[in-house]
């Protein structure tokens, strides 16, 4: 899928590594790179491995065969990895357990996925379907350590060993770090992350002169959101050296809007999705034909799930690869 920036940044690359600055070593990007205290010691493929995580140790004894996803992500970031779960939750308004996206992206996996059990909503988990599954592994997100989160911690950590990892989409790249710990097999991680910030900076050195702004705006109808600096759109456009409109630069994942303020999701370029009626909500608003962006021809429908639902490698490279083939 990333044929086309791979292509771009192999005849490319060459001529600008001399003109691209050097990144300092205290850079601060806001989607961090690598794991802080979390993690195992344990060299790639050794088991067992006693992997830390965001509320506890988990003690993995041999190599995971039947992997069981609870959280957003995660399911991506293992299959980035070639490991293919054997159940998944689903996402409110989730048809397929395997989205979209990913069935593209995964051809070679199409006869699993057929067979991925289903257990149920993402904030409802069968736990009797989780116990059939047979997991010997489970993978969860976790915002901060409240009771909440580690009375379902250790309820699931009762049917198989439970690794959990952040919550929100900003920090997808160390929860796929983590997860393909987890699985025995971060360099393959760390490879996937590598190629996906060379590729990104190579971009960046094309646009640096003059970097155009880009919004990110997505509706489903009963709801609209612009998304920020923080969200997981916003920090793969920073990767990429685009800068974010005024209106967007909050410090957060996203912001509610009306349409009657729609003119917060201008920019020099748009990329814009929808469930439901969003496209409609958003396209037929008063305010739609008058943004800057929708004028200048650059408003970009994208596919939600990626762009602004599953914070995932695979999501990532799908984000990266789309802006970098828009805005030449």
């Amino acid at each position: 899928m990333n044929a086309l920036l791979r292509g771009f940044a192999a005849a490319t690359l060459a001529t600008l590594a001399l003109a691209l600055p050097a990144i300092a070593q205290d850079v601060v990007h806001t989607a961090p790179r690598t794991l802080e205290g979390t993690g195992s010691d344990a060299a790639d493929g050794v088991f067992p491995r006693t992997v830390k995580h965001v509320l506890g140790e988990t003690v993995i004894q041999s190599e995971p065969k039947r992997v069981a996803i609870i959280s957003t992500g995660q399911f991506d970031s293992a299959l980035a990895v070639g490991v293919v779960p054997v159940a998944t939750t689903r996402g409110a308004g989730q048809i397929e357990l395997t989205d979209a996206y990913l069935a593209a992206a995964y051809p070679e996996f199409s006869t699993q996925f057929s067979e991925v059990q289903d257990l149920g909503l993402r904030l409802e988990i069968d736990l009797e379907a989780l116990a059939e599954a047979r997991p010997d592994l489970i993978l969860v997100n976790a915002a901060k350590d409240t009771p909440e989160e580690r009375a379902q911690y250790e309820t699931l950590s009762q049917i198989a060993p439970t690794v959990v990892t952040n919550a929100t989409g900003v920090n997808w790249k160390i929860i796929f770090l983590l997860t393909a710990d987890a699985l025995g097999k971060r360099e393959a991680a760390q490879a996937y992350l590598d190629q996906f910030h060379a590729d990104a900076e190579v971009f960046a050195a094309t646009v640096a002169a003059a970097p155009p702004t880009v919004s990110f705006v997505q509706s489903t109808g009963d709801r609209t959101r612009v998304f920020g600096v923080r969200s997981f759109a916003g920090a793969i456009a920073e990767d990429m050296g685009l800068v974010r409109p005024e209106a967007q630069s909050f410090d957060k994942t996203s912001e509610d809007i009306s349409t009657e303020l729609l003119d917060q999701a201008d920019g020099d370029w748009i990329f814009y999705a929808g469930r439901g009626d969003g496209i409609k909500v958003l396209t037929e608003a008063p305010l739609w034909a008058t943004l800057e962006g929708v004028a200048a021809g650059h408003a970009v429908e994208v596919d939600f799930d990626p762009f602004f639902f599953n914070a995932g490698p695979t999501a990532a490279r799908i984000v990266l690869d789309k802006i970098a083939a828009t805005i030449k």
